[in-house]
């Protein structure tokens, strides 16, 4: 089980907002900062729900190659909600929302690519 995941970002306010917009829709919070001067190194935010941040941002060069990151949802309306909010925001589209029964048969995401390029989803899986 993966706990919490950790990308970087060249313009972090930017991209601290574009987060805060796009996952809201989806009930992510932005949870936590923390300045370089706490961490030692760079500044962070952190995103998520109930308390727990499990979605970093970091300030610093862009991991390369662009990361993946899928947001597991529990409805198809939450994956087109999470596309809508990320356009909105400023992403662009890497896929629409719908059915991606290739992965499995009740598979439904969108993507998009946030401002560094990383492809950000919201995946719904049909019981």
């Amino acid at each position: 089980m993966i706990d919490h995941i950790g990308i970087y970002v060249r313009d972090f306010e930017r991209s601290k907002a574009f987060y805060l917009a796009t996952l809201k829709a989806i009930g992510y919070e932005l949870l936590l900062e923390i300045p370089a001067s706490v961490t030692g190194r760079t500044d962070v935010a952190g995103f998520g729900e109930n308390g727990k941040a499990d979605f970093w941002i970091y300030r610093g060069e862009p991991n390369q190659p662009p990361v993946h990151v899928a947001f597991r949802v529990t409805t198809q309306h939450d994956v087109r909600a999470f596309h809508e909010a990320a356009l909105d925001a400023g992403g662009r589209d890497n896929g629409p929302p719908g059915p991606r029964t290739h992965y499995s048969a009740g598979y439904y995401g969108g993507f998009i690519l946030d401002p560094d390029g990383h492809n950000i989803e919201a995946a719904f899986h049909a019981p």
